[in-house]
């Protein structure tokens, strides 16, 4: 592959990133306003924003994980992707719970909706 082909997948692979980040960042956004209706616990809020910050930052590292391992195997790069998402998760429910003593339902059920629905919009900012 010549260096013009590599920069020029460079410039894409940076263009989508960046794309599917202000997607997650305004689809986090909105969906947190709503979950912040249904839960209305006295720290509620607290942890559907925390959770909110933690989905954005794995996320876009995932994302970042994915396209790059996706370029040789696609398959083992959303594996990769998502092995991440649920270690965060896993990890997550032992500090947000254990440590940070937020309340448990609002903080996973928040996170794995983020988790879910940034999920379900990634493919189409992965091009081969």
């Amino acid at each position: 592959m010549t260096s013009h082909a590599l920069a020029s997948r460079g410039a894409s692979d940076v263009r989508h990133w960046a794309l599917y980040s202000m997607t997650t960042i305004v689809v986090t956004a909105v969906v947190g306003s709503l979950l912040a209706l249904a839960f209305s616990g006295p720290r509620d809020a607290t942890a559907i924003r925390l959770s909110a910050i933690v989905a954005i930052v794995v996320q876009l590292t995932a994302f970042a994980v994915t396209q790059a391992i996706a370029q040789r195997n696609l398959i083992a790069g959303w594996g990769a992707g998502s092995l991440l998402r649920f270690t965060t998760l896993v990890v997550y429910a032992l500090l947000a719970v254990k440590v940070l003593a937020l309340p448990p339902v609002a903080a996973l059920v928040s996170l794995a909706t983020f988790f879910f629905l940034s999920t379900l919009i990634e493919p189409l900012f992965l091009r081969r």
